[in-house]
């Protein structure tokens, strides 16, 4: 056979192989273009015309709001709260109550003091992770589920940082969302298992606390109920009284949820599994479950 005949062959192989190469880009650009539309969402910042917007003072970040295209649409936002993860935040001191009272509990700020630190750096597991991290972790993990079962969801912070500080965050939730949840781990260092912060006794006749901390409660039941049943280890009765300024200021169900401390294991596979106990208590609250 010449080169004649030859010739042609190399050109069908050739255009066979543009053929495929072409296919191939097509695919990878169309499924890039669907996951970039499965993770777009709508950047939601503070409004500093709303209640309490006023006394925030780190406000220039964009939480982000992500919409369910399950079939079962539940008609619910989800404020998804990764707790920490401001830089700055430590430095900044904001009112604990609007009404700008004292403080009734210690913890990371001392009882009777009437101002708190904006956004704390939060803590670092035994193997050096930090909690703002793994918080994040779990927040995105607990997003994904709930949007698959027909939530929307509000992620507060949807990255490394966000400049929002603890007031802006529950502002925002309580104009966007239906509840709020803000996802930490304690500082102790025993592996003591999850729970809620209860609303004091002291602060159930302050406003806005008085007409929410029987919801705030109830939410934070729920969610406790659930990482329960799907095999998460909790602590006593499951909530411990603290004087917050994230329910100080919400005016929606919302609860910080402490989901273990230091010694807690945060695998990939625990971070799952918490979550998937935080989504199963959203939908108990919501009497889905």
């Amino acid at each position: 056979m010449g080169f004649e005949g030859l010739a042609p062959r190399m050109v069908r192989k050739e255009s066979i192989l543009m053929r495929k190469f072409r296919v191939f880009v097509s695919a990878l650009v169309l499924s890039v273009l669907m996951s970039m539309s499965a993770f777009a969402g709508t950047e939601i910042g503070l409004n500093l015309d709303w209640k309490y917007a006023a006394n925030s003072k780190i406000n220039t970040g964009k939480a982000i709001l992500f919409t369910s295209d399950a079939a079962n649409k539940k008609g619910i936002t989800v404020a998804v709260n990764a707790g920490h993860g401001t830089k700055g935040g430590s430095s900044v001191k904001t009112l604990c109550h609007p009404d700008g009272s004292k403080k009734l509990t210690g913890g990371s700020t001392a009882a009777g003091a009437t101002t708190a630190t904006a956004v704390s750096g939060g803590m670092q597991f035994a193997d050096g992770t930090s909690e703002a991290k793994v918080t994040l972790e779990v927040a995105k993990a607990l997003g994904q589920k709930l949007l698959a079962e027909g939530y929307d969801v509000l992620m507060i912070r949807d990255g490394a940082d966000v400049q929002l500080d603890n007031i802006a965050r529950t502002v925002i939730a309580n104009n966007k969302a239906d509840c709020h949840i803000a996802i930490h781990f304690d500082s102790t260092n025993k592996d003591k298992g999850a729970f809620f912060i209860s609303v004091p006794d002291g602060l159930k006749t302050m406003e806005p606390v008085s007409a929410y901390w029987q919801k705030h409660e109830k939410l934070g039941q729920s969610l406790i109920a659930g990482l329960k049943e799907n095999g998460t280890k909790i602590y006593s009765s499951g909530n411990m009284d603290i004087d917050l300024t994230q329910t100080a200021y919400s005016t929606v169900p919302s609860v910080d949820i402490e989901l273990g401390d230091k010694a807690t294991d945060h695998s990939e596979a625990n971070v799952d599994k918490l979550a998937g106990g935080l989504a199963l208590g959203v939908d108990k609250y919501y009497g889905f479950k």
